[in-house]
């Protein structure tokens, strides 16, 4: 039957659940976005794993105990209880990266099975159930909880799609597959060989996904449109981007859903963190005239052997610069670099540090960085994986970082790289920290409360 859209046509506020995976570096984000929604007048609830209950208290949103996958990553990977086979694959893409990009990425792509698409029949049961008892007008789901989306093609829900990396998760052309970057930094250009391998495996992942997005599609809504290519299915409505609006990136095909590209996700401000990091930087800034924060997110922190290089290249290539690093799980053998210049950590306060911070060593995540940019940061990056290397292309493209190959880096080439950024910033920073701070989750928020008003009623 038809349904009006209570709060949108009628009188009540649009109801509005934001679906978010169990990785705290996609459902902070969301969270953000959700307290945003909320603030342009949805009644919003936040549906993730229950360990992540207090992110929609933080922003303001109610919270619904939802699992989507097997996978989870409370802050630091190695340091998440999950089953054994989630953390031997975890193993098995942490050895991958040893050995250079395409190594990592063919490992992601074997591996994207069972990381994206554990059981999307459970999930699709799950989300009927949470429907039937919130009856939302509207979801907001993240773009790699494929069952989700599936999910709520099957089931004929609206939503919109946030995409949590580079836009190009989001395969814009037919050519285009998911896993294999569109572009690449000057420092890691790949053979053809190489290329024509990742092609292959991500070619075989994507037949595999679509095939059993049909198979699902099939046994749960017969009747609804085929959902095609699985990499590719978003919503018709709106997808928006954390990500600055860079004038290359690839044009929205003609008669697809709306594209908004916010710029990023991240709060306003970021509250000191208290008295003990407040005197950690003021002793590093006691030595050392300058400060460099070292973080390669919460799976890569696992690549000690990374970060002691790096650390090491700043002590032997930029005498005035002090380091607080963040190692996960290695804190402990990563202690003995320690000492009234380097700080070692388990987990850091990333985006007030930025505020204190000179310059930043990131793996090309997109919440540092995006961070950076809005911080005005100049970062150095290091690439391991996943879009980290379209995002390291467009930094260095953008004139906001550089970028080294983590795989082949030496404490030379680290120490100088930094020394050039410390010594005069990049030039795109005064360009684009102004345009990505003009944007960002508010921003988004009311472009999407713009688009749910605009959709009439939808069949249900």
């Amino acid at each position: 039957m038809k349904r009006s859209r209570p709060g949108v046509t009628g009188t009540r506020r649009p109801r509005v659940v934001v679906v978010a995976p169990p990785f705290l570096s996609h459902a902070q984000p969301l969270s953000v976005l959700a307290g945003a929604l909320a603030r342009a007048g949805c009644e919003v609830h936040l549906a993730t794993a229950p360990s992540f209950a207090p992110l929609a208290e933080a922003a303001g949103v109610r919270f619904v105990p939802l699992t989507v996958t097997r996978n989870a990553n409370t802050g630091v990977a190695r340091s998440t209880r999950q089953g054994a086979r989630e953390a031997e694959r975890l193993e098995e893409f942490l050895a991958s990266t040893r050995s250079g990009a395409v190594a990592a990425l063919l490992t992601q792509a074997l591996h994207r099975g069972e990381d994206l698409l554990g059981d999307p029949s459970a999930v699709l049961s799950r989300l009927r159930e949470l429907h039937a008892r919130l009856s939302p007008d509207w979801y907001v789901v993240d773009q790699l909880s494929y069952p989700v989306t599936l999910a709520l093609h099957c089931l004929g829900l609206p939503y919109a799609t946030y995409c949590p990396g580079h836009p190009t998760y989001v395969p814009h052309a037919p050519e285009a597959l998911f896993g294999v970057p569109h572009a690449w930094p000057r420092a890691v250009r790949p053979g053809e060989q190489d290329l024509a391998a990742l092609r292959r495996a991500a070619e075989a992942a994507e037949e595999a996904f679509t095939a059993r997005f049909g198979e699902v599609a099939r046994a749960h809504a017969p009747a609804a449109p085929a959902p095609g290519r699985a990499f590719a299915l978003a919503s018709p409505h709106a997808v928006v981007f954390g990500y600055p609006p860079f004038p290359w990136l690839p044009e929205r095909p003609r008669g697809t859903a709306e594209f908004f590209y916010g710029g990023h996700c991240s709060p306003p401000a970021e509250p000191s963190p208290g008295g003990a990091w407040e005197e950690v930087v003021r002793r590093l800034r006691t030595v050392r005239r300058r400060l460099v924060l070292v973080a390669l997110g919460t799976f890569l922190s696992a690549r000690d052997d990374v970060l002691a290089v790096v650390v090491g290249g700043i002590r032997s290539h930029v005498p005035d610069a002090a380091v607080v690093v963040a190692a996960g799980d290695r804190a402990g053998a990563l202690s003995p670099l320690a000492g009234p210049d380097v700080h070692i950590a388990d987990v850091v306060p990333q985006r007030w540090l930025l505020a204190q911070a000179d310059a930043m060593v990131h793996h090309g995540g997109n919440n540092s960085f995006t961070e950076c940019v809005v911080s005005g940061t100049p970062a150095l990056v290091l690439p391991f994986s996943s879009d980290q290397f379209c995002i390291a292309h467009d930094a260095e493209r953008a004139g906001l970082a550089l970028c080294l190959d983590p795989s082949r880096l030496t404490p030379r080439a680290a120490g100088e790289a930094l020394r050039e950024l410390l010594a005069e910033a990049p030039p795109g920073l005064p360009v684009w920290t102004p345009e990505v701070r003009r944007r960002g989750p508010d921003w988004m928020a009311r472009r999407l409360a713009r688009t749910m008003a605009s959709v009439g009623p939808v069949r249900v």
